[in-house]
C-alpha cells in the first residue's frame, strides 16, 4: 500500500480542498454575472472573467487526476461482483472525464487548436456522466444495506456499547454517502448541459446552484474530522 502510484494519488488528492473552494468561486461568479448582466454590464464582465479563470484553474489542478480511478480499481474494486462491476464502470467513466479534460484545458488556453474544445468537452462530459450514474447506484446500494443492518440491530434489542457504536457508524456513513449522491446528481446536471444543451440544464441559475451544491457537499465530505 506504499508504492509510487499510491504516493502520487495521495499527493494529487490533497488538491480536493482547493478545488472545492475555486469551484465555489466559479459558480458564485456565474450567478453574479447572470444577476447583474443587464443592470451592471461592466461588473458582469468582471464576474465572467472570474468564472472563466476559476474554471481553467480547476482544470490545471486536476492534472493527473485520472490515476485516482485507476488506483481505486487496483486497490479496492469492491467486496462483491456487483460492486466490482459498478466500480469498474464508475471509475472508468471518471478516468475518461479527467483524462480528456486535460485536452479541453489545453485547447481552451490555446496550446491545442480551439476547434478541439467542443469535441473534448463532449467526450469528457460523457465519461463524467457515466461515472456519476454508477457512483450514485453504488452509494444507493450501500445506503440500502446500511439501513437493513441498522434495522436488524435495533429490532434485536441489543443495547450494548458495540451495537450503539455500529449504529452510529452506519448513520455517519449514510450522511456522507447522501452528500456524495447530492454532489454527483448536481455534477450530472452540469455534465448533461455539455452533452445535450437544453434550456433547463444550461440556464445560469441551474448551473450555478448545481455547482454550489456539488462544491459544498464536497466540502462537507472532505472536511477533516
Amino acid at each position: 500500500m506504499n508504492d509510487t502510484v499510491d504516493k502520487l494519488v495521495i499527493f494529487l488528492a490533497k488538491r480536493d480542498g482547493i478545488d472545492k473552494l475555486v469551484k465555489t468561486f466559479q459558480y458564485v461568479s456565474k450567478l453574479a454575472h447572470w444577476h447583474i448582466e443587464k443592470t451592471h454590464p461592466d461588473y458582469a464582465n468582471r464576474a465572467k472573467n472570474w468564472e472563466v479563470a476559476s474554471g481553467l484553474s480547476r482544470k490545471a489542478f486536476r492534472t493527473g487526476r485520472f490515476l485516482t480511478g485507476f488506483n481505486a480499481l487496483r486497490r479496492n474494486p469492491g467486496p462483491t461482483t456487483t460492486f466490482r462491476v459498478l466500480a469498474v464502470l464508475s471509475n472508468a467513466g471518471e478516468m475518461v472525464y479527467f483524462f480528456f479534460d486535460h485536452f479541453l484545458w489545453l485547447s481552451r488556453i490555446g496550446v491545442l487548436h480551439a476547434k478541439l474544445a467542443r469535441r473534448m468537452s463532449f467526450i469528457s462530459a460523457f465519461g463524467e456522466s457515466i461515472g456519476y450514474i454508477f457512483f450514485i447506484m453504488s452509494d444507493y446500494l450501500i445506503i440500502r444495506d446500511g439501513i437493513r443492518r441498522e434495522r436488524r440491530i435495533v429490532e434485536s434489542g441489543n443495547e450494548s456499547k458495540d451495537a450503539i457504536e455500529d449504529v452510529k457508524k452506519i448513520r455517519g456513513d449514510r450522511v456522507m454517502r447522501l452528500m456524495g449522491v447530492a454532489a454527483n446528481l448536481a455534477d450530472l446536471i452540469i455534465a448533461l448541459a455539455d452533452i445535450e444543451p437544453n434550456p433547463f440544464c444550461n440556464h445560469a441559475v441551474t448551473l450555478g446552484i448545481s455547482g454550489l451544491v456539488s462544491a459544498w457537499a464536497g466540502w462537507y465530505r472532505n472536511w477533516p474530522s
